[in-house]
């Protein structure tokens, strides 16, 4: 049977639906299972679970600016197989979304009240990229990567030695990051220049801070 073709209203359509449940934390569900769900959870002293949170809760706002990335870069992407590798991807970072949404729960907090407005900045970023060329678009996600590793990388280390269940999560999706970053430079990315990813870096402190927090 012949595939149907979407029209510009149903991609529309999909995309309102996948910006409400990305949003609202509401009807997303993850393909593989989370990476700590056979671990019991450990005795954490307050200030240490307010840290770890605080964490998580950064964390999960950079899945919430993945999935506007990838969904405004489908929406322009030029090629059909770079759409399919953007599509591919968001579903990981799904499962990323969903497994932080998770441990913040188990920690008794909140995911961050500011995700509306990272997401629609990351959806206008990664929109912008895609209609430029399917090379900015595919650097782009590389650059933006590169900044998620860079960020996991620095949460791992501060994590409290017993929370196995938190670094178990940031692990894998370290794992998952760094494919997503060298699969969009094998497939003809733009390798940004120092100053691009230096933008980008003081962007990604100010999200840092302000979703640690609120």
């Amino acid at each position: 049977m012949q595939k149907r073709r979407l029209s510009l209203l149903d991609k529309l359509i999909s995309e309102a639906d996948s910006v409400m449940k990305t949003i609202t934390n509401r009807g997303h569900h993850a393909r593989r299972p989370s990476p700590a769900q056979d671990h019991t959870d450990t005795e954490l002293s307050e200030a240490e679970r307010k840290h770890v949170a605080g964490l998580m809760r950064v964390n999960h706002t950079g899945e919430v600016c993945a999935q506007a990335l990838y969904q405004g870069q489908a929406l322009t992407a030029k090629l059909p197989t770079v759409r399919k590798e953007m599509s591919e991807a968001a579903q990981e970072e799904i499962d990323h979304l969903v497994w932080c949404e998770q441990r913040l729960r188990e920690l008794g907090s909140h995911t961050s009240y500011l995700n509306p407005a990272w997401y629609g900045m990351s959806f206008v970023l990664g929109a912008i990229a895609g209609a430029i060329s399917d090379r900015v678009s595919l650097g782009f996600v590389a650059a933006t990567e590169e900044q998620v590793c860079s960020h996991l990388h620095d949460h791992l280390r501060q994590l409290p030695d017993e929370d196995r269940k938190s670094q178990l999560i940031l692990q894998q999706m370290l794992v998952d990051e760094q494919r997503h970053g060298a699969k969009a430079l094998e497939a003809g990315g733009t390798d940004f220049p120092l100053r691009a990813k230096e933008a980008m870096t003081s962007v990604s402190r100010f999200m840092t801070r302000t979703s640690y927090k609120i």
